[in-house]
């Protein structure tokens, strides 16, 4: 598969996130997809795996966090691999506190379907606005 389909594969995937597209994700992914989440202390980091881990983690995040902004800056494609550069903002739902997040998403696509998501995100902003209690922001 090309580079373009890969892309247009990927922008498929977060259309179908965005509309919160159950069968649509499914049919977008692998069956064994891997989604890495870094860090601590805030409700997504983790490894995430298979239909089912995907299904957990979009749960826990429309549960957890509301996004008000998400923005898609650039797509860069080589091979099976895509790098989508973006800019999301909003809050955690437990703390009410908001987070800005300048982030990057490594794709990895197979014969048409997400294998592989791994995020590089701002993950002290995520979990500073998880913390619960009073708190000062360095």
């Amino acid at each position: 598969m090309n580079t373009q389909k890969n892309v247009q594969v990927v922008k498929d995937f977060f259309i179908a996130m965005g509309r919160s597209d159950r069968q649509g994700l499914q049919a977008l992914t692998s069956e064994d997809i891997e989604w890495i989440i870094p860090g601590e202390d805030w409700p997504l980091a983790g490894t995430h795996r298979g239909h089912a881990g995907l299904a957990d983690l979009l749960q826990k995040a429309s549960e957890k966090m509301e996004t008000s902004v998400m923005e898609f800056h650039e797509y860069v494609a080589q091979g099976d691999r895509v790098l989508v550069l973006g800019f999301a903002r909003g809050r955690i739902k437990a703390t009410n506190k908001t987070w800005e997040d300048d982030w990057v998403f490594a794709i990895t696509v197979r014969n048409g379907k997400l294998t592989n998501i791994r995020e590089y995100i701002d993950t002290q902003a995520l979990a500073w606005a998880s913390e619960m209690g009073a708190g000062s922001r360095l």
